[in-house]
């Protein structure tokens, strides 16, 4: 079969002076943000050079159905059929989900506290058969225990409709809220709903509150800066109710006291551009989280909560490089706190009552292995001294843990079964490092069977992803396994831009400083190869969203190194988004990348590694972009027009594009379905290896 060739239309872009190309901005629908809440508007030839592309990328990939379909019968194996969550206690009820027999969807319950039948709240598998797509961003209750709430995206595009249900009668309790963002809250009193409106351009930009019952909206706060985020939250104390706005750089939060929620909110602390700082109440103080004082990897201050501006702010737990400080959860008697260290995390618990350094009296939650993952999930209730927390490693499924922080006992709640079977004696966990070229000791987590060699036989599949601080935590996959029980090593490189060795790993990789994340990449997988796992020219490199960015980025790179590169939803046409003010994301996303459309050094920055305009007509390996149609974080046309450029400049190959047409940015919905796109990018490793034999 000959692969798509789409037109190309001459299109000439001057900006700042500069004069780009892009013969494959056709691509982009005109009405893209009709698009997004309508997929069945996307312009006829673009719907038909997408149904091309993907029937191509079927064909190049046939032989590989019959693995596909064995690697997703061993994913589902690796997931119980049916599973019940851990119970969350509030009040008189316990609250969780369940996943029936075979379920796509969970079924959210409640049961009494003292025992008693169960009470269905919302059957979420019930409501997605009704659609190709459905997902929800939340549920809440009301303190009350009367109503229900629910975030429910039908189409991908993140744009949400609230429902609520009066769970007295089953029925709906008030009207519908339309174009929603995720982030919601109920009124401690249980009276008022708060939400995040979400504009035409997709962002989340106005707070409206109305009456749970339903009524008029009011306008709570309208964000004027449009490269800010809006979201909502309730302190644990439920005293008050916390509006953040902010970037990736800097954020301020605005405070309503839930004694009084109609009244209009007050700022915490003026917003200083550079720096973050993030509350958690406790009692009648705040805990700050912040990076104030140039403190990189953060540390805690408190403050009066009838004076929280930052002039008020008094040490509790200071910075210490190295100690990345990550969140903070309070009771009324016990406050913990996460922080990385040497990329691992570590729970930290002090009492209310501490007299001498908070550090020194904190007890510690911690894990004695190479690589391992603690979420701290908080405290049960705000009057309860029980601490929920999980563990699980690349080898070890995820385990809850309650610990009575009063008594010092721990109970295990749960562990995350593998009905197919699982022995963690069989595989091991490495932590190593690379040295990059200016000295950066990178880390790299390491996942194989013990008895795979490392002698440079062994096929590699190596992640990455290195963006906006977010650290690639070194957890549980039921995935990776299919590929690790053929024999396969499997690594993560966590590069800068992540945050897994503190702040300042994720400074030295955004703005000027982004190649690093590219390099550090090549870096990693030439290592890996120096020390037998691996070699070169036989590496799988897998990454998504501005994971895959660094796929591109690296294929321009480093084309000879890698076997095939999968690339999801990938972030590959980096200058024309940044320079397209009007998209969801972009004027938030300026402080991470840099502004291309007031900055030329910025644009030359940016034009110097972004992936769609650094093609070289050289051999690549085979590449595989997937996409989603409504997907409003990286558009459809990305990926499509990558693999277009691609085809049209780079030798080898074969290029692939796949666009889920009924999807966004996480690809299918339900627990199942969406492992059909992991195992389809599985089954392009195995393919794309077999070109490259020993």
């Amino acid at each position: 079969m000959i692969p798509p060739a789409p037109r190309r239309v001459p299109h000439t872009i001057t900006q700042l002076g500069r004069v780009r190309q892009d013969d494959y901005a056709w691509m982009k629908d005109e009405n893209w943000q009709k698009v997004l809440r309508d997929p069945s508007l996307l312009r006829t030839d673009i719907a038909e050079a997408l149904r091309e592309e993907n029937a191509y990328t079927e064909h190049c990939l046939e032989k590989t159905a019959p693995v596909r379909e064995a690697l997703l019968k061993e994913m589902i194996g690796r997931i119980p059929p049916a599973e019940d969550s851990v119970p969350w206690p509030d009040g008189a009820w316990l609250y969780f989900s369940r996943f029936a027999k075979d379920a796509q969807h969970p079924v959210y319950l409640r049961r009494p506290r003292a025992g008693g039948d169960e009470q269905v709240l919302l059957d979420v598998e019930a409501l997605a058969k009704e659609h190709a797509y459905f997902a929800l961003a939340g549920t809440r209750h009301s303190d009350d225990h009367r109503v229900f709430v629910y975030a429910a995206d039908m189409q991908g595009s993140e744009v949400y409709r609230l429902h609520s249900i009066d769970l007295e009668t089953g029925k709906a309790y008030a009207p519908a809220v339309e174009s929603a963002a995720g982030s919601f809250v109920i009124s401690p009193d249980s009276q008022w709903l708060f939400w995040v409106y979400r504009d035409d351009n997709g962002r989340p930009s106005r707070v409206y509150r109305r009456p749970l019952a339903g009524g008029e909206d009011v306008l709570v706060f309208d964000e004027p800066d449009s490269g800010f985020f809006v979201s909502l939250n309730v302190t644990a104390s439920r005293k008050w109710i916390v509006i953040e706005r902010g970037d990736h750089d800097t954020n301020e939060t605005l405070l309503i006291p839930a004694s009084d929620p109609t009244q209009m909110p007050q700022v915490a602390s003026p917003l200083v551009r550079g720096e973050r700082y993030n509350f958690t109440h406790w009692n009648d103080r705040f805990i700050v989280l912040t990076n104030t004082g140039n403190a990189i990897d953060f540390q805690f201050m408190q403050v009066p909560d009838s004076s929280p501006s930052r002039e008020n702010w008094t040490p509790f737990v200071p910075h210490e490089p190295g100690r990345f400080l990550l969140g903070a959860a309070a009771s009324r008697d016990y406050l913990a706190w996460s922080e990385r260290v040497n990329g691992n995390i570590e729970i930290h618990v002090i009492r209310q009552d501490v007299q001498g350094p908070v550090r020194a009296e904190a007890r510690t939650i911690g894990m004695k292995e190479e690589a391992f993952d603690l979420t701290l999930l908080g405290f049960l209730e705000y009057g309860d001294t029980t601490l929920r927390y999980i563990y699980e490693s690349p080898t070890t499924p995820a385990h809850w843990y309650d610990v009575d922080m009063a008594s010092g006992a721990q109970t295990l709640q749960k562990i995350r079964e593998i009905p197919s079977g699982h022995d963690p004696a069989l595989y091991e966990t490495r932590r190593l490092f690379a040295r990059a070229s200016d000295g950066a000791e990178v880390p790299i987590t390491v996942l194989k069977r013990r008895d795979t060699p490392c002698d440079g036989t062994a096929p590699l599949l190596l992640y990455g992803y290195g963006s906006y601080g977010i650290s690639m935590e070194s957890g549980f996959s039921t995935s990776v396994f299919s590929l690790v029980d053929r024999g396969w090593i499997y690594a993560v490189a966590h590069i800068r831009g992540g945050s897994e060795k503190g702040w300042d790993w994720f400074l030295q990789g955004r703005g000027k400083h982004k190649p690093n994340s590219f390099t550090d990449f090549v870096t990693c997988g030439r290592h890996l190869a120096a020390q037998g796992y691996g070699r070169e020219g036989r590496i799988v490199a897998h990454g998504g969203s501005a994971g895959g960015l660094l796929m591109g980025a690296v294929a321009n790179l480093a084309p000879d190194l890698f076997a095939g590169i999968a690339a999801q939803v990938p972030f590959v046409d980096v200058l024309n988004t940044m320079s397209d003010d009007t998209l969801p994301l972009t004027p938030p996303e300026w402080p991470e990348w840099g502004n291309p459309l007031e900055d030329g050094d910025a644009y030359d920055l940016i034009a110097s590694y972004s992936p769609y305009d650094n093609i070289r007509p050289v051999a690549y390996p085979p590449v595989l972009a997937m996409g989603g149609l409504s997907d409003p974080r990286v558009t459809y046309w990305e990926p499509a027009k990558w693999i277009a450029k691609l085809r049209e400049i780079a030798q080898g190959g074969p290029f692939l594009c796949r666009i889920n047409m009924d999807a966004g940015h996480g690809g299918s919905s339900g627990r199942f379905k969406r492992l059909e796109e992991v195992a389809y990018v599985q089954g392009f490793a195995l393919w794309a290896m077999e070109r490259r034999p020993l």
